[in-house]
């Protein structure tokens, strides 16, 4: 599979339209958070439900919770319009109405009265939540263009109303060009959910190992400096929301940013991507590539390197966007001063210095593919627990045990 950091870029800043930039409220999600291919189809959203419909089906193997505690939500966008999943398989618009006494929406999709629960997909680009033990808190808000909105849950948000809520999700594109779809960590870690997608192959991704929860949390309390990114046994906070929230060292990984920007004034570093492979150094306050085309970066924040924006935000170029993607991942795994030639693709090499995003090590330790998102640019080299499938017959989310 071709590296995605060497295609579309446009998934990472899906993200934090999603939720990536909320601090104080939720996030009003403005566009579907994986969106590798375009959505097609003609007509209003219950109509075309039925359209490809792929089968999707829900396991609980929680160990914790049973069938009636669990909530299910498939929420998303299908043609630029936001949309929610009904528990009947068809796709119905969000609307302001939907909001109930409490101020919010009730789009819960229960699960059976035992074993698995089998929903019919239609094309959408979206997410799949999970809630345990509580349903979660979707307001229904009116955008700046005058269209309904759904505002996402923010669990990294103290004053979110779903931060008590046992939650997590998985992502998807599901259209006529196939299922992509991924566990996501980018924001927070808190339900070990796994993905098993058939079709022309058979392919799971983000199985948890046993005991992978527990450890992934004793790892980042463990961590210096990351300790209070553990709430309770609910979650683990991303340490760029940590920071945002003021609980995360805003100047974390300054000393390592540094040295990279020292080490690489007297000697060149090269980043290979589809596109070729570029040669850089650091030149005044700048690191300067030459190659297919001249691209150059600003010295990043620690912040810029957690959230893989700012001064390494990536444009759908196919030049600066893939560098930076590369750029991202070397310093999240801490790569960058050992290896002058990126991406580096030995896993044994990554988060081996002591200024390193150990809550991305933590997570990726816990899988049993050693694959994990725990940063937006993850995907480099292929690390990400993310599949795909250009003819899907079926995709299985199971909530594994802890």
């Amino acid at each position: 599979m071709t590296a995605r950091h060497q295609r579309t870029l446009g998934r990472r800043k899906m993200l934090f339209a999603l939720g990536g930039a909320a601090v104080a409220v939720p996030a009003v999600a403005a566009v579907a958070p994986h969106a590798l291919a375009g959505q097609t189809g003609n007509g209003n959203a219950r109509t075309k439900a039925a359209a490809g419909a792929l089968p999707l089906t829900i396991v609980n193997d929680s160990g914790s919770f049973d069938n009636a505690s669990v909530h299910v939500y498939v929420v998303g966008n299908q043609d630029g319009k936001q949309v929610r999943l009904t528990p009947e398989g068809t796709l119905a618009p969000i609307s302001a109405s939907d909001n109930g006494a409490d101020g919010f929406t009730d789009y819960a999709i229960s699960l059976a009265g035992s074993g698995e629960t089998n929903i019919s997909l239609p094309y959408m680009s979206g997410r799949i939540y999970v809630a345990l033990g509580q349903k979660l808190k979707f307001k229904a808000v009116t955008d700046g263009n005058g269209n309904a909105a759904l505002q996402y849950p923010a669990g990294w948000v103290t004053s979110d109303p779903n931060y008590g809520v046992l939650h997590d999700c998985a992502e998807f594109t599901y259209n006529s060009a196939g299922m992509f779809c991924n566990t996501t960590m980018v924001d927070m870690f808190s339900v070990p959910l796994a993905i098993r997608l058939t079709g022309s192959r058979d392919q799971t991704t983000g199985t948890l190992r046993d005991g992978g929860r527990a450890a992934a949390f004793e790892a980042v309390r463990r961590a210096e400096g990351f300790a209070d990114l553990v709430v309770d046994d609910t979650r683990i906070i991303a340490p760029g929301h940590g920071l945002d929230a003021g609980i995360f060292a805003k100047d974390y990984l300054a000393p390592y940013i540094d040295e990279v920007w020292s080490t690489y004034t007297g000697k060149d570093l090269t980043v290979t991507t589809n596109a070729g492979t570029f040669t850089g150094r650091v030149r005044g306050d700048r690191f300067t590539f030459d190659g297919p085309a001249a691209v150059s970066f600003a010295k990043p924040s620690t912040r810029d390197v957690l959230f893989c924006d700012g001064n390494l935000a990536a444009p759908n170029d196919g030049t600066t966007g893939p560098v930076a993607a590369v750029l991202g991942a070397g310093f999240n795994r801490s790569t960058l001063i050992s290896h002058p030639a990126q991406p580096t693709t030995d896993a044994s090499a990554f988060y081996r210095t002591a200024l390193t995003n150990h809550y991305s090590k933590a997570i990726h330790e816990a899988t049993e593919d050693g694959r994990a998102y725990g940063f937006a640019f993850d995907d480099v080299a292929d690390f990400a627990s993310y599949i795909q499938d250009t003819a899907p017959t079926g995709v299985r989310l199971t909530l594994t045990a802890f």
